[in-house]
């Protein structure tokens, strides 16, 4: 998905523009998480690009994307660009000795 936002539509409230905006962006994810899988990789990874233009936009995570959505909205910008692309992902196993923290049991 590379596209640009208008966040000013004629006959449209902000604020449901920008709801419809971040639903876009949510159901292009599931989409491309759906999709199968190619051999030897374990899941879906995004690469993220945000900016006011195209030209601006700089490298963004995947779960700040909402986040930068907002900040351009409280800085009253009228527009924004976001690229997502999925790619595939190898998890790497982690080392024989590191153990991850367990939380205490409760009685």
């Amino acid at each position: 998905m590379r596209k640009t936002f208008q966040l000013q539509v004629e006959g449209k409230h902000p604020d449901r523009l920008v709801e419809a905006i971040k639903h876009e962006i949510s159901k292009y994810i599931k989409r491309e998480r759906r999709r199968d899988l190619p051999e030897g990789s374990d899941f879906w990874d995004f690469d993220c690009k945000f900016g006011a233009s195209a030209e601006t936009a700089e490298v963004a995570q995947l779960p700040a994307i909402n986040k930068l959505i907002d900040g351009i909205v409280k800085d009253a910008g009228k527009q924004f660009y976001v690229e997502i692309l999925a790619k595939p992902g190898k998890r790497t196993p982690r080392p024989a000795g590191e153990r991850t923290e367990e939380p205490p049991e409760e009685d």
